[in-house]
């Protein structure tokens, strides 16, 4: 049982990496424009409203064409007399709960990123080595721009936004975008190595 669970797991995996590369790269158009605005409408939502707000009206919008969907159903088995069963029957028989060994899998990965990461701000708060101080010190007081002009949620907006065009146009002008990196990589190489 243990080896179809990591191969459905690793199965899974691939299903959904290349699920979200079709997404990205638009290779279905009506799929990837689904998902790009509703993502674009949350957070635009989320830019006027309380996140508890909009969690409670997606929570309502969900539930609304749940519970009409059902009531349609079951209108229609009466009506037509046939006994198709509750609409949602499939769904609610899937197996969703973790094993714990998955739990205990993704609780090592977190606990392993939160030490690396406060070794990593301790050793850079109490200036282990100055150069890598004093770059995380250039990198917080350019932040204070960057947050001066955007919020986090709008750097958010234009992430999704960047995540869903940045592939495509990456794709159609593949030559010159490497043409182009290629020179920048040249001329800092040069720099650098002076």
């Amino acid at each position: 049982k243990e080896k179809w669970c990591r191969k459905c797991t690793s199965a899974w995996r691939h299903v959904v990496y290349f699920n979200t590369i079709d997404l990205l790269y638009w290779r279905n158009v009506k799929q990837s424009g689904a998902v790009f605005s509703s993502v674009l409408l949350l957070l635009f939502s989320l830019t006027q409203f309380s996140v508890v707000s909009v969690g409670a009206y997606l929570a309502l919008a969900a539930l609304s064409a749940t519970i009409s969907f059902r009531i349609y159903k079951s209108v229609l088995q009466a009506v037509q007399k046939t006994d198709e069963g509750h609409p949602f029957k499939s769904y609610l028989e899937m197996e969703i709960a973790l094993s714990q060994d998955q739990i205990s899998k993704y609780a090592d990965k977190i606990l392993l990123y939160t030490n690396t990461c406060m070794r990593e701000l301790r050793r850079l708060f109490l200036v282990q080595d100055l150069v890598d101080s004093l770059k995380f010190a250039v990198l917080m007081w350019l932040l204070t721009y960057v947050g001066a002009l955007f919020n986090g949620l709008t750097l958010l907006i234009l992430a999704v936004v960047s995540m869903f065009t940045m592939p495509v146009v990456y794709e159609k002008h593949q030559a010159q975008i490497d043409q182009y990196v290629g020179l920048i990589r040249t001329q800092v190489n040069s720099v650098v190595g002076k």
